[in-house]
């Protein structure tokens, strides 16, 4: 099989529907009874008891889905008894054993409140995920000419260590799919789908040169062109007119067959053009379903355990703010979120995890101060880091790191100590312009908790929230945590960011994050910060003249009538004079639509590589290559109504980023950031959603990998979540 796998066969079977809800059903009054009169109790459980008895008994002792349902059924009968010996009041409440019982029913009711809050958000996932399959199922059985009853799936041969992929729109394949017997094509159903409609939107177009030319040091500051860089040929065309050819045919050929079946696809598209794709399953037969049906029963089990006062919060502001614990971050008119949540997380109380939950659900963003307070035991300066980590000599040969350069956003190598002279005491370029450079995952991120493992730990048993941020122990709202050992996963993190910066907006070679959007949630804690001595006369004079050259070439180059923001040649903005620390632009969800349509036609106004114009763009927000300066966030407020949450993170504050927020940072003074990725269930289905983004991207592009392997690690959460649930109340 082409790409590579996952394996979940781990995880214990799945009994059918029609067991499942009945003993579901059954198990849900034997919960229930929990509050019930201590006699109700009683019988309860005896009746929940003979149910298991009679399971097992039909079930034999052969083992398989049903007789493991039974086991399970029976270790909640057990479960409830012990509930109902607390409720009946055996031992005195102040007695040890008295508040050992408390304690043990307080610990079944949090767990189940756990799993319901959980199952609150996934099952509409599973429901969808199962409804795509179900329809491609009714497609085979067509083929075949069976009943969706009678048709049975060939199991496909994968590795456990591998990705197995779509080789349209690589995008992670989980379970069914499509494959070609000649040449191991394989074909998502998404893809199976759009293929029949005629739309197909994953893309398998590859980008095949670099879109941003090299035209010299002097051309980045408005410059002529270098003349030996003016004669190249431009970029590729896009799309590939083979490959829209091949897509044509594939398309029409599909249209051909009419039963549904789908031909491997021509050459030009990777596949042999023969052979007609045969559909197979990763998972057990009809897995997913009675997935579905399985936690669809044990969502009206725990139903009673829904927090109803969270799910409800995204109808509603939150009205227990106060001033002390909230933070003005932007001036929309009739909105109610120009308010952020900013709680004190400095270990002097303990997090308010409900608050959290209340914002956290309506997509906004949240701001967590004092966090560093509660590692102030280690350095976080990154020469101490570096010391720490070559304090046994593992890692000297990284004495050299590798920087970008923002201002060509090319790589820089250069030694580490040359790299912390310029976090401290800045550094600049020939003509006095000011050089930003920046540190990207180091150490290399999936080593960082094996290479600074006192730095690790102290970090994930910090962070605020700890039941979504710490994959280790208590992470259990952590769905990235979910999956099983012996599959891949993905490096969620800590991540360093290490990064000069600059109080004043340069317009170029700014030391910035351009807009991106994250498919997870992220934690980004600023930990350490530098403040550079000031700019000399002669320096601000040379910046002053080198912005106004920006200008003129912008105006010659855009053919735009915008003449700049030509207010911040000032050395420092009047609203940033005082400001540390980092500047970070959040938009909203619902904003998204306006602003690429914004950034589509200013496209031209922004520079990327080489400070290039942007001549292309695939998505704006995927795509990495524009930063929106203050001028453009006045324009696109002015021009289209949206305005981001515009936050200045302190030191020691934690920004906690929502799945499908898009996002900037701009570091205003030389900073040291450790960002850690997690999956929220209350935002698992933008990341579901956001996959769609990603399969448009065409093959090649920088975010397209990265972005899509974050959902390998989901592929288990579901079938995890119901062993969770079997399992969380009868330990």
């Amino acid at each position: 099989m082409s790409g590579a796998g996952r394996t979940m066969q781990r995880l214990p079977d799945l009994a059918s529907s029609a067991t499942t809800t009945a003993t579901t059903a059954r198990v849900t009054r034997g919960m229930s009874a929990a509050r019930m009169a201590p006699a109700a109790a009683a019988q309860a459980h005896h009746g929940v008891e003979e149910v298991a008895a009679a399971a097992e008994e039909s079930c034999g002792a052969g083992g398989g889905h049903e007789s493991e349902l039974a086991r399970a059924a029976g270790r909640r009968c057990r479960l409830t008894h012990d509930v109902a010996g607390a409720s009946e009041g055996n031992d005195d409440p102040m007695s040890p054993a008295g508040r050992n019982a408390m304690s043990g029913t307080d610990d079944i009711v949090g767990k189940s409140k756990n799993a319901a809050y959980l199952l609150h958000y996934l099952l509409p996932c599973l429901a969808e995920l199962n409804k795509e399959q179900q329809a491609e199922k009714e497609v085979e059985a067509r083929i075949k000419g069976v009943s969706l009853s009678e048709l049975s799936i060939e199991q496909a041969v994968y590795y456990e260590d591998e990705r197995v992929y779509c080789n349209n729109c690589d995008t992670s394949i989980y379970d069914l799919h499509r494959t070609c017997p000649g040449c191991d094509y394989d074909l998502c159903v998404a893809c199976c789908r759009e293929l029949r409609e005629g739309n197909i939107r994953g893309n398998c177009q590859q980008i095949t040169r670099h879109d941003y030319p090299d035209l010299g040091a002097d051309y980045m500051h408005g410059g002529a062109a270098a003349a030996t860089q003016t004669d190249a040929p431009p970029p590729s065309d896009y799309p590939d007119t083979a490959v829209t050819s091949g897509i044509l045919e594939w398309v029409i050929d599909t249209h051909k067959l009419a039963d549904g079946s789908i031909r491997c696809p021509p050459t030009e598209l990777g596949g042999c053009g023969g052979s007609k794709l045969t559909l197979k399953r990763m998972l057990p037969e009809n897995w997913v379903a009675d997935l579905e049906a399985h936690a669809s029963a044990l969502s009206a089990t725990f139903k009673m355990f829904e927090p109803v006062d969270i799910i409800e919060a995204d109808d509603s502001a939150c009205s227990c703010c106060n001033i002390e614990s909230t933070r003005v971050v932007s001036s929309r008119e009739n909105s109610q979120d120009n308010h952020l949540y900013c709680p004190v997380s400095d270990g002097s109380q303990t997090d308010d995890v409900k608050h959290f939950q209340k914002h956290w659900v309506r997509g906004e963003p949240v701001v967590a101060r004092g966090v560093h307070k509660k590692m102030s035991d280690l350095s976080w300066e990154p020469p101490k880091m570096w010391s720490a980590l070559n304090g046994d000599g593992r890692r000297s040969e990284l004495k050299n790191v590798r920087a970008i350069d923002c201002l060509d956003l090319c790589e820089v190598k250069m030694h580490k100590n040359e790299f912390f002279r310029g976090y401290y005491e800045g550094m600049r370029h020939h003509n006095q312009w000011p050089q930003m450079l920046k540190l990207k995952d180091w150490p290399p991120s999936a080593h960082f908790e094996d290479l600074l493992p006192a730095h690790g730990s102290i970090y994930l048993n910090s962070v605020p929230f700890q039941p979504y941020t710490n994959p280790k122990s208590a992470g259990f709202l952590n769905i990235s945590t979910f999956p099983p050992d012996g599959i891949i996963k993905v490096d969620l993190g800590p991540k360093s960011y290490v990064a000069y910066g600059f109080t004043q907006e340069l317009g170029r070679g700014d030391s910035v994050t351009k807009l991106h959007c994250d498919i997870s949630d992220a934690l980004n804690v600023l930990m350490h910060t530098a403040k550079v001595p000031p700019s000399t006369e002669l320096q601000e004079n040379a910046v002053v003249e080198l912005k106004r050259k920006h200008r003129v070439q912008d105006r010659k180059e855009s053919a735009s009538s915008n003449d700049g923001d030509a207010t911040q040649d000032k050395p420092s903005p009047k609203y940033m004079e005082d400001e540390e620390g980092a500047l970070w632009d959040i938009f909203r969800r619902e904003d998204v639509p306006k602003l690429k349509e914004y950034l589509i036609d200013h496209s031209k106004e922004f520079r990327h590589t080489h400070c290039s114009e942007v001549k292309r763009v695939y998505n704006p927000i995927h795509d990495e290559t524009f930063y929106l300066t203050r001028e453009h966030i006045r324009k696109l407020k002015d021009g289209c109504g949206v305005e981001p949450w515009t936050i200045v993170q302190k030191l020691g504050e934690a920004v906690f980023i929502p799945a499908g927020c898009p996002h900037q940072v701009r570091n205003l003074q030389s900073c040291t950031k450790i960002a850690l990725d997690f999956v929220s269930p209350e935002n698992i289905r933008e990341c579901l959603h956001l996959t769609e983004d990603f399969r448009m991207l065409p093959k090649g592009h920088r975010a397209k990998a990265d972005k899509l392997e974050v959902m390998n690690s989901n592929d288990h959460l579901f079938a995890h979540l119901t062993f969770l649930l079997e399992n969380s109340l009868i330990e």
